[in-house]
């Protein structure tokens, strides 16, 4: 099993910021707007190289939404700022009509997503905006795992064209992934290669699923790792080819258990090879105020979890192969 190793901690929000930056260097139609939250969308930077390029919406979210489809039709690539429940669920008929119907080249882009936004509490950790966003037609949903993949998806998705939803986060966590890397929209990363069964996650969970590797793997459990960054498109070949290796898998996600990355994993296994399968997610649920750490134990989401849910499944392919 490949050791993943990490010299600093960094919030996903701020490869966010970096990441804008750099995609406004690189193309001069590259605009950002802001409802009022510039710090937490860390798009300072952004704002102090290109100052007229730049939209202070205010606490407008719906009008924000309005404002970015019209820029496009100028040419503009606007990327939008605002926590993660105020760019789905505030504005969702805005996105649905003005977005993903016209198929403009607008990027939501949304940060203090799920449980680890903490303390703010249940208003604020919206768990269901995966599943929303990935129901609308022609939208691309995007949940990298670290500082770097989170720039360089920030960088990527400036070149795509169509809507897309880019969902990072608020706390601090291991960056582990090279700084040097090629974001592929829709196309998976293996993490570790395994016989025993497929742990695939997404977001903050990929860390918990490295370090329920490592504990699995001093079990004798060789799990395959897949860090799927593109909930839509979702890379099929890489699922079926993992799950046709080894016979059951976990999906894990900060996200509501219904209409997130499980249940996309779910629909593609039915349709090709139904294996036994688990969710690590939030069981149907609002949740509550909290520290990050607090509230992923207390949901089910940390490496403890994933083992449990790995012992359960392969229990489960034990059972359904005698």
């Amino acid at each position: 099993m490949k050791k993943y190793t990490y010299t600093e901690s960094k919030d996903t929000r701020s490869g966010f910021g970096a990441g804008l930056v750099e995609a406004g260097r690189r193309n001069e139609n590259v605009v950002a707007l802001c409802a009022d939250l510039v710090g937490s969308l860390k798009m300072g930077d952004f704002i102090k190289e290109f100052p007229e390029r730049f939209v202070q919406v205010g606490i407008a979210e719906a009008n924000m939404m309005g404002i970015a489809a019209g820029m496009t039709i100028g040419g503009k690539i606007p990327f939008t700022g605002t926590f993660a429940n105020f760019s789905t669920g505030r504005v969702y008929d805005q996105i649905r009509q003005s977005i993903a119907y016209s198929d403009k080249n607008v990027k939501i882009c949304a940060s203090h997503a799920g449980l680890t936004l903490g303390e703010d509490g249940a208003t604020h950790q919206i768990l269901e905006d995966l599943g929303m966003m990935k129901m609308l037609p022609g939208m691309t949903v995007i949940n990298p795992c670290d500082y770097n993949q989170t720039k360089a998806a920030t960088i990527a998705i400036a070149d795509h064209h169509g809507p897309v939803y880019l969902r990072f986060g608020r706390p601090v966590i291991p960056v582990f992934t090279p700084a040097d890397q090629e974001f592929v929209i829709g196309k998976a990363w293996m993490v570790n290669e395994g016989t025993d069964v497929s742990i695939i996650a997404t977001g903050h969970l990929v860390w918990e699923a490295i370090k329920a590797g490592e504990k699995l793997a001093e079990m004798g459990i060789s799990a395959e790792i897949i860090n799927i960054h593109t909930i839509k498109p979702l890379d099929e070949e890489a699922i079926l080819k993992s799950v046709a290796k080894t016979g059951c898998v976990v999906s894990a996600e900060e996200h509501n258990r219904l209409g997130g990355l499980g249940d996309s994993i779910a629909q593609l296994l039915i349709r090709n090879t139904p294996v036994p399968m688990e969710y690590v997610a939030v069981n149907d649920t609002f949740g509550e105020s909290g520290t990050p750490e607090q509230l992923m134990k207390k949901y089910g989401l940390d490496d403890e979890h994933i083992i449990k849910a790995v012992q359960t499944v392969m229990a489960r392919k034990k059972t359904a192969a005698q």
